[in-house]
């Protein structure tokens, strides 16, 4: 049986917080392997990457997520209860009712909501002194996403919800006064989805049927029970948070046609706004890594997983492996041209299958996201880039342009 090399020192959680996106890819590097054990947070953890990494962590069924992520991420990122949480038929119950909102249909409904908000904003941006991309676009993402699972907010509450959401990413992936903020304002969220999820389950005029809020607030446990109000009000927001998150993607995405500016003339078509698209998730940082818990022991290139052993996946590394992808610090969108993706090496959102595993099933809907958003950026506006800092902190998880991304001076075109 093989020996998974193994990392010295007690523990390295204070190097994962400061090293951030680097942490697995490094010490892969220095093990010449994909797979290490180290310690983190004083518990063994056997940290993974790569393609083949990525397709034996996605496998049905072998592991779970319980018990795999810091309860402090975990409250923050999906909470307990949510359907990352289950595993087998339970998962697959579960992922049904999101997969099932993500019809074409539905997903041009957002686009066009997504857009009205956008044109609605770019109004407002022509009299401001400068925007910061990054917070103007939650705001954009949080209205429109709120529209469409049937939730009505006023201005005020698209303000306060907007907040909430961005907190709750920007704490996940560290320890202390943002951390601590997030959770501060998940709780509030989540007081908020119960009432809406009441409300809904007495209304005589209740929100049309193929929006969030009516499925989720509708939708059965495979005993047939309706879902306890406190797992429906994690569920919706689990559908509101993740698309506020996509201004991430937008905010690089808007930093990518600044830092190569020659691409800006060539997005005319679907085609390369997808490919453009496609290159930004895999180049920029978004979440770094995943957790999982084996549930049944398996075997994996001469090496011996028991079950209950905690394992890492490494996304950003995975996303940037020199063998799935040439010249991977390049930001080459023209290498999409050829279909090149596959379920496992392009990963920012989770890898395998839509339905069967943990991948994440609103890729879709960041994607049509991304695209409208690169489309409005290119050819709905102009707008100038002021001297700021754009350097991305590898060592911040989740990491952003230091600045957010200003513009200044927008006119519509």
């Amino acid at each position: 049986m093989a020996q998974i090399p193994r990392e010295t020192g007690l523990d390295k959680t204070a190097a994962l917080l400061s090293e951030g996106y680097r942490f697995i890819p490094e010490r892969c590097r220095r093990h010449h392997s994909d797979i290490f054990e180290t310690r983190l947070m004083l518990r063994k953890a056997v940290c993974i990457s790569g393609p083949e990494a990525a397709e034996v962590f996605y496998h049905p069924d072998r592991f779970t997520r319980k018990g795999a992520m810091p309860p402090t991420a975990l409250k923050l990122l999906q909470d307990k209860g949510s359907v990352q949480q289950l595993s087998g038929d339970a998962h697959r119950h579960r992922k049904h009712m999101f997969m099932s909102l993500m019809t074409e249909a539905n997903r041009e409904r957002l686009l066009e909501l997504f857009e009205q908000e956008w044109r609605a904003s770019l109004a407002k941006w022509q009299s401001m002194e400068e925007v910061v991309l990054h917070y103007a676009v939650q705001g954009i993402l949080c209205r429109a996403i709120c529209r469409w699972s049937g939730i009505p907010l006023t201005e005020s509450e698209a303000q306060r919800r907007t907040r909430e959401f961005g907190a709750m990413i920007d704490g996940a992936g560290s320890v202390g006064p943002r951390n601590w903020q997030g959770m501060a304002l998940r709780a509030r969220t989540e007081r908020w989805a119960r009432e809406l999820i009441e409300e809904e389950r007495r209304a005589a005029q209740p929100a049309p049927e193929d929006t969030a809020l009516h499925r989720i607030a509708r939708y059965r446990n495979r005993d047939g029970t309706l879902f306890d109000v406190n797992t429906a009000a994690v569920e919706l927001v689990n559908i509101l948070r993740p698309t506020v998150a996509v201004a991430r993607f937008i905010t690089f995405a808007a930093l990518a046609l600044h830092d190569y500016p020659e691409w800006r003339g060539k997005l005319g078509g679907g085609d390369e706004r997808e490919r453009f698209v496609q290159e930004v998730r895999r180049f920029y940082p978004f979440f770094p890594l995943i957790g999982g818990r084996v549930q049944q022991t398996f075997e994996w290139r001469g090496y011996h997983f028991d079950e209950g052993t905690w394992v890492v996946l490494d996304i950003y590394g995975t996303d940037h492996d020199a063998r799935a992808w040439n010249d991977p610090e390049v930001f080459r969108p023209d290498r999409f041209r050829g279909g090149n993706q596959s379920p496992y090496n392009l990963i920012p959102q989770g890898a395998g299958d839509y339905y069967k595993d943990h991948r994440c099933p609103g890729e879709w809907i960041t994607i049509d996201l991304m695209k409208a958003a690169v489309r409005l950026l290119t050819t709905a506006m102009r707008y100038d880039v002021p001297k700021q800092d754009l350097s991305v902190d590898l060592s911040r998880l989740p990491a952003i342009p230091a600045s957010r991304f200003i513009i200044k001076n927008v006119q519509p075109l």
